[in-house]
């Protein structure tokens, strides 16, 4: 009896065919698209929802900030209950959340759908271990390709796609499309991937405390930033969300310190490597965030001798060749780690990106300049983030990889949070009451400040190894 226990404990999952593998590429080419769609027609949602800049800039991530609070957790709730149960259940969020997105009437229940769509950020590794389980090494690798490329894909149909479906249709469309292929994906996932068992789990729970600290540390930095322009206006409820920001973050490092399994391991940012990695990363991102932000703005603007007057389809065009540029640099962030080492791509990444952003603080007066200045600050972003992510796993023992480029991971959405709302808040803070046009200075203003922010990255630069380790 011991020796048939042990053959069924060993025996390998379910062998899964190309039909399955497919359908997780259609599943992640719905959830691409899906999520790309905010970005190009951000300027058409301010108009038709009467937000300030500073709301677009808080939609425009909200859906990261999920991502990164529900990786970890896919994770954890994988192992202990079955990859492929917890990826639908996670897909079936996101469906709600589309559907919220579609139907939203105002700002807050478009946010909230937003908020549930951000589950995609933690399905789609879930799926990557799906195919792991069922896969050989070699054939796992192709699955995982392809998988990520038509995520990859998606992201491009959808940024070609929202804007003329809401201008031919409506927003409302532009999220409804997308969710419906996503719920019909899902079901095809869910009849043609066999279950996989429940993986061995360490014992240690879910650091529930140190998820809601986290939390409310995210969305109370957002709120703070959002009202800074109003300051004036508000500065009671704003010194209140400050001392509410502080007391989050006082709490949350005390519980991460003392829990026995910490959602983000603070102890280890007292490594060298790990804690010029965060700040990189950091600094990289928000330069990259307030670029991400502020371009499509400029395309739709209508100031008097600059702006464009771009409409939602044409500012998704004039977006692609970023998201090309993007999706180029992972790869060739990789190889050129292995070649030259972390510090020269790094190096190489930051110089192109401040160079690119204080360039077209001083030359923005064609639409090709934001095209090509948005292409290599996306280049630049991607080489560097790789980059960060190989060193840092590299340099930690194997048993810590997970919770090292956790904190990586939280520094990115940092960095994209406040980068966002640093650019939202400079053109609400520009635009004149009655207006809904922001003056010139604030863009010349927010490329300057990420251009000199991310220079700063050079000093942390300069002390890393010359060595694929940070």
């Amino acid at each position: 009896m011991t020796t048939n226990a042990t053959t069924a404990t060993l025996a390998p999952p379910a062998r899964i065919g190309k039909a399955a593998v497919g359908a997780l590429g259609l599943l992640a080419l719905s959830t691409g698209a899906l999520e790309s769609v905010v970005s190009p027609t951000i300027p058409l949602l301010e108009r038709e929802l009467d937000m300030s800049q500073s709301e677009g800039a808080l939609l425009s991530i909200v859906l990261l900030i999920t991502g990164a609070l529900v990786t970890p957790l896919a994770g954890k709730f994988g192992d202990r209950y079955g990859g492929k149960r917890v990826l639908i259940l996670l897909m079936a969020v996101v469906s709600a959340g589309g559907t919220v997105s579609a139907l939203a009437p105002n700002l807050p229940v478009l946010l909230l759908g937003q908020v549930l769509q951000g589950a995609m950020v933690g399905a789609l590794p879930l799926s990557f271990i799906v195919v792991r389980k069922h896969l050989p090494a070699g054939e796992s690798k192709v699955a995982i390709g392809v998988v990520s490329g038509l995520f990859v894909g998606g992201g491009m149909v959808g940024m070609l796609s929202a804007g003329p479906v809401a201008e031919q249709l409506s927003r409302h469309w532009m999220f409804a499309l997308p969710t419906m292929a996503v719920v019909a994906t899902m079901l095809l996932v869910h009849r043609l991937m066999p279950a996989d068992p429940p993986g061995r789990t360490d014992g240690a729970g879910i650091d529930w405390p140190g998820l809601l600290l986290l939390s409310g540390m995210l969305v109370t930095l957002m709120l703070v930033l959002a009202l800074a322009p109003e300051a004036a206006s508000q500065p009671l409820v704003l010194a209140a969300l400050v001392l509410a920001l502080a007391a989050f973050v006082t709490g949350w490092v005390r519980v991460e310190r003392r829990a026995a399994s910490p959602m983000i391991d603070l102890r280890m940012l007292a490594r060298p490597a790990i804690w010029k990695a965060c700040v990189l990363t950091f600094v990289i991102c928000l330069g990259t965030a307030m670029a991400v932000y502020l371009v499509p703005q400029l395309l739709d603007e209508r100031g008097d001798g600059y702006g464009f007057g771009a409409s939602a389809t044409e500012i998704g065009l004039f977006l692609l060749p970023g998201a090309v540029a993007a999706t180029l640099a992972g790869p060739l962030g990789g190889m050129g780690d292995r070649r030259f080492g972390s510090r020269a791509v790094v190096t190489t990444g930051v110089v192109t990106m401040a160079v690119s952003l204080v360039v077209l603080a001083a030359v923005h007066t064609e639409v090709w300049h934001l095209v090509v200045g948005k292409a290599l600050i996306a280049l630049a972003n991607g080489l560097c983030v790789t980059a960060m992510m190989t060193s840092t796993a590299t340099a930690v023992d194997r048993n810590d990889t997970g919770i090292a480029t956790s904190l990586i991971l939280v520094s990115r959405v940092l960095g994209y949070a406040v980068g966002g709302q640093l650019g939202g808040a400079l053109l609400t803070a520009a635009t004149p009451s009655g207006s809904d046009v922001a003056a010139e200075s604030a863009y010349v203003t927010g490329f300057v400040v990420a251009g000199v922010v991310t220079s700063l990255a050079l000093f942390v630069t300069r002390t890393l190894r010359k060595g694929v380790t940070a």
